[in-house]
């Protein structure tokens, strides 16, 4: 099963462009704000509680990762925007989390919209998180809905213990490293994905039911989700190489590249299962047919040798006097042998002309 949900843009109906409303899951919590501020020497981590300190982080030599968990708190939203210079637009887009993959460039920064997906191994759905990254000079907002957990870890603890090359390289790396880390968990999905198909595959096979059908709808709806969100993170990762953006330096366009080989990876995945489940679906359709078909056969085979039985009993069960078979010693013995004769001589036929 898959857990997708449903976002409502109603409320925003007739409101000028850049009006602040949150479409989305309600929630009730406070937003959690924390810093992950770093150079090549130095790593400090804190979580901010006045809003306003983000200030600061606009302008520091060193590079400033503020991760938000929450968009449901407008006027929070608000602050951190005015801090860093959002325009109204993008706010309106971050609080609208149901946005498809897009890049957009606002000079001074970058606003690149992403979809990360999530598998809950004991129900075996799949939900998606919104995830807006927006990219400065020294600083990266990563703004998420709010979800339990998320697939940035392995960059946070890379930072932390001064591994790989984000620590050397500037904000655009740190981009690289989170788009990254959600393309590689679209792999972990699949992979899931792929057993659940296998699986199917073989039911397929031995003991199609109508469950088997529900299934295969499920997953259809699941390859429709994955392909939504992402071809279009194709188009980013490729704008993101091609854009003549003072923010995206030379070297860091070498890392999109392989990113952007990843995501045609996955594209080619989702099309593959795709069709595999499209032919699950007729191969279902086909293997219910020619079970109708054949349980038809069978009763029309059995029908067809009933036929001259059922004219032989209705011959001699009609109720006249003067019949000559009526009264014989034996007409009953060889009604008999003669019903059983035909149907014998029916059944060989059929067998020999491969009928049944």
């Amino acid at each position: 099963m898959a857990r997708y949900a449903l976002k409502k843009r109603s409320k925003k109906a007739g409101l000028p462009p850049g009006t602040l409303v949150h479409i989305g899951e309600k929630k009730t919590s406070a937003i959690s704000v924390s810093v992950l501020d770093y150079d090549e020497q130095n790593c400090s981590e804190a979580t901010l509680t006045d809003l306003d300190q983000c200030i600061s982080l606009r302008n520091k030599p060193s590079v400033s990762w503020v991760d938000i968990e929450g968009v449901h708190d407008i006027q929070a939203l608000e602050k951190i925007g005015l801090c860093f210079g959002l325009h109204p637009l993008v706010m309106e887009d971050i609080l609208n989390t149901d946005q498809r993959p897009k890049i957009e460039d606002y000079g001074d920064y970058l606003y690149i919209v992403l979809r990360m997906l999530s598998h809950e191994k004991e129900s075996g759905e799949i939900s998606s998180e919104q995830v807006s990254l927006i990219l400065g000079e020294n600083f990266v907002l990563s703004i998420q809905e709010g979800a339990k957990g998320d697939v940035f870890e392995p960059v946070r603890t890379r930072i932390r213990s001064a591994k790989g090359q984000t620590r050397k390289l500037g904000a655009d790396y740190l981009v690289y490293s989170l788009i990254d880390a959600v393309v590689d968990n679209y792999f972990i999905i699949l992979e899931t994905i792929g057993e659940r198909v296998e699986l199917l595959e073989e039911t397929l096979i031995s003991d199609p039911g109508p469950e088997t059908l529900h299934l295969i709808h499920n997953l259809k709806r699941e390859m429709i989700y994955l392909r939504k969100s992402v071809w279009p993170l194709r188009e980013v990762v490729s704008g993101m190489q091609r854009r003549d953006s003072a923010l995206i330096r030379e070297e860091t366009g070498y890392y999109l590249r392989d990113i952007y080989d990843h995501t045609i990876q996955v594209i080619d995945t989702v099309e593959t299962f795709r069709d595999m489940l499209s032919g699950m679906l007729d191969i279902y359709l086909s293997s219910i047919s020619n079970r109708t078909n054949a349980v038809m056969k069978v009763l029309t085979v059995i029908a067809t040798i009933f036929i001259p039985l059922t004219w032989i009993a209705g011959v001699y069960g009609m109720n006249f006097k003067n019949m000559p078979e009526l009264e014989w010693q034996y007409g009953y013995l060889l009604s008999w042998i003669v019903m059983m004769g035909v149907a014998l001589g029916m059944v060989v036929y059929f067998k020999k002309k491969k009928w049944w």
